[in-house]
């Protein structure tokens, strides 16, 4: 090497620098306006302008609800096996391959033990990013198996639902998961334990024909999608106009559908002054804002 090639590479000189990664702009469904993703992130995925709920990761949700040293996940080593073999443009077996690799979850939901306030619970969150939040057979495992450490625990149970309903991919074994997450919070009411469950967008099909609506308290984020069909296949079905704001949160909670609208920055607050008033304990003041 001579000793121009010497200083050239001590100097660097016509090393490749690396680009700066570029700032994502996301358009609002409500507003239109663009929004810069680290201004979203830091927003608690709320839309700055019109303060639109966007969806969020599991993870997210949970650092929003829970303290993040609070959080113990169980059963993370489940994942969905192909019982009846489905393939459409792309192997099952290969879906979830890749949606384990794009998020890092194993499933649709991230189930663990938390603290609210003063108070140790059993959280199940969906995670819409993985196929759609649909419903499998591990989802009904890991909701089943936390309802059982509740009861074993004394511990009250809380659900984040944000799913497009039971996952086809499994056949008549999603099907069975909405029989057996009932059955399991059967056993859970039986034992006075409280279960509020939150309904985020959205919130459709067999989850919502199963779990999602037997909670003690029904809450829902603002602007939700709340319903079994979609408002389309319910429009061809009665060949009717739908009214204005069918199926979203603020109509079913009009109708006594749901008990509360609460945003998403106050949902850790509620469910602590919820948990107090159900389980007859002080109102932890460390958290109240």
């Amino acid at each position: 090497m001579s000793w121009l090639e010497r200083i050239i590479k001590r100097a660097g000189i016509g090393k490749k620098i690396p680009k700066p990664a570029k700032e994502k702009w996301i358009e609002c469904k409500k507003c239109k306006e663009q929004i810069l993703e680290s201004e979203l992130v830091e927003n608690a995925h709320l839309c700055p302008k019109c303060d639109h709920h966007f969806r969020m990761t599991a993870v997210d949700r949970i650092r929003l609800l829970v303290p993040a040293d609070s959080f113990e996940e169980h059963d993370h080593n489940l994942t969905s096996s192909d019982p009846i073999k489905f393939k459409d443009k792309k192997r099952y077996k290969d879906r979830i391959k890749s949606s384990i690799k794009a998020g890092g979850s194993t499933d649709s939901i991230v189930c663990g033990t938390a603290t609210i306030g003063d108070h140790e619970v059993e959280l199940c969150v969906f995670d819409f990013f993985f196929l759609g939040g649909s419903m499998g057979s591990v989802v009904g495992e890991k909701i089943t198996r936390a309802i059982e450490r509740a009861i074993k625990k004394d511990r009250a149970l809380i659900i984040v639902s944000c799913s497009g309903g039971a996952r086809m991919q499994e056949g008549i074994l999603s099907l069975m998961q909405m029989a057996k997450t009932a059955a399991a919070l059967k056993r859970l009411a039986e034992h006075q334990l409280p279960y509020i469950s939150i309904l985020a967008d959205p919130t459709t099909g067999g989850v919502s024909a199963s779990f999602a609506f037997l909670g003690d308290v029904l809450i829902a984020e603002p602007g939700a999608l709340i319903g079994f069909a979609g408002p389309r296949v319910i429009e061809q079905t009665i060949r009717q106009k739908l009214p204005e704001g069918f199926q979203r949160a603020e109509f079913l909670l009009e109708h006594g559908l749901i008990d509360q609208v609460v945003h998403r920055k106050d949902l850790r607050n509620r469910l602590d002054h919820l948990l107090s008033h159900m389980r007859n304990t002080p109102i932890l003041q460390a958290d109240k804002e």
